[in-house]
């Protein structure tokens, strides 16, 4: 039974880990991030999982003889703060992850 002590250890570690995971998850699902394009004329705010909720888009680059280029701004705007948002996750989730290293199996 010289195991069960180190087996009690592993579900205690596995715990924390878990509710460390479960608490990083919901501070990125409230995570809100912004980014521009196009000197400030566009911005998007997503969530922490990349999901788009809201754009503002300034009236001076309206042009509806270059819809393509409001297009690209937009697209730009949007991916960027993806990207931010994709980042911000990995640095919470990231320290987790080197924990489920530290469990044997993983």
């Amino acid at each position: 039974m010289k195991g069960m002590g180190n087996l009690g250890g592993l579900m205690k570690q596995a715990k924390k880990l878990q509710v460390d995971l479960e608490r990083a998850q919901a501070e990125i699902a409230n995570l809100r991030v912004s980014a521009t394009s196009g000197g400030g004329m566009v911005t998007a705010t997503v969530s922490g999982k990349g999901d788009l909720l809201s754009l503002a888009i300034e009236r001076e680059v309206v042009d509806p003889s270059d819809v393509e280029m409001l297009a690209d701004l937009i697209v730009a705007a949007v991916q960027e703060a993806q990207r931010k948002a994709q980042d911000a996750a990995q640095e919470k989730l990231g320290p987790l992850a080197q924990g489920l290293g530290g469990l044997p199996g993983m």
